[in-house]
């Protein structure tokens, strides 16, 4: 099942990573895509609701419907209860708006310069320090789980990464920003599923995978990661792309 979700409106696009591990069903009878979903969908409505409040507010508004949704039948504060990476645009007057929280990745595709990417390193930098406890343990071993209970641990807290999971203040640690419209060809919205093709397999670079995205669309950019994962042996990952263009005539 993918655990990604992504829409569009008109004048608006986000894109949802889901994130769980094993015995998360434990905690949470609805699981990852629909904790996905819900924050999605929740998303999508409050920006188009409301065009005037901060995409920051927004997303903390999300986390607080969704949190409400569920938390008399789940444990939403649990470490390993459903999470996600975000990323959200929202065209407002003649400027885009943008917001990037967790491991998600937004590319800004510059006319008149090199595409302006926007990703928060913080997870990657901290899951690669727990790799070397995770070599030689059984994926489903009691140890393996610890290891990754303790990495999950680190999640919407100092000094570790920030997600959308059950606490609205996480919202408070995406990035965000804001440029012309005038300036831009496009943007993409990638799950890091689909960023694998710059920032793990090296395929192309940025430039290069936005010129896949306007010759050939999303499907050439999946597809190119599905290649390189079968090549290198690697498990496939949930892989999104939402593709805007035309910006200036929404």
């Amino acid at each position: 099942m993918n655990e990604d979700f992504t829409a569009a409106t008109a004048t608006a696009a986000v894109l949802v990573d889901g994130a769980g591990i094993p015995g998360a069903e434990a905690v949470c009878r609805h699981g990852v895509a629909w904790y996905a979903v819900r924050l999605g969908g929740s998303l999508l409505g409050l920006l188009s609701l409301d065009p005037d409040r901060s995409l920051t507010a927004v997303l903390a508004a999300a986390v607080e419907q969704v949190t409400a949704e569920h938390r008399d039948t789940c444990d939403v504060a649990d470490p390993i209860s459903p999470s996600a990476a975000v990323a959200m645009l929202r065209l407002s007057g003649d400027r885009l708006d943008h917001l990037v929280l967790g491991d998600a990745v937004l590319v800004l595709d510059r006319a008149a310069d090199t595409p302006l990417v926007v990703t928060d390193p913080r997870e990657v930098v901290i899951a690669r320090s727990y790799e070397s406890k995770l070599v030689g343990k059984a994926e489903g071993s009691e140890e393996y789980q610890r290891i990754l209970r303790e990495l999950r641990s680190r999640r919407n807290s100092p000094g570790g990464f920030w997600v959308a999971k059950d606490d609205p203040k996480a919202a408070d640690e995406a990035l965000t920003g804001s440029c012309a419209i005038t300036d831009l060809s496009g943007a993409v919205l990638l799950s890091n599923g689909a960023s694998r093709i710059v920032d793990r397999f090296g395929l192309t670079d940025w430039p290069g995978a936005m010129a896949v995205l306007a010759t050939e669309g999303p499907a050439a950019v999946i597809g190119r990661v599905r290649q390189a994962e079968a090549r290198h042996a690697t498990a496939a990952d949930d892989a999104t792309v939402a593709h805007c263009t035309a910006l200036d005539v929404a």
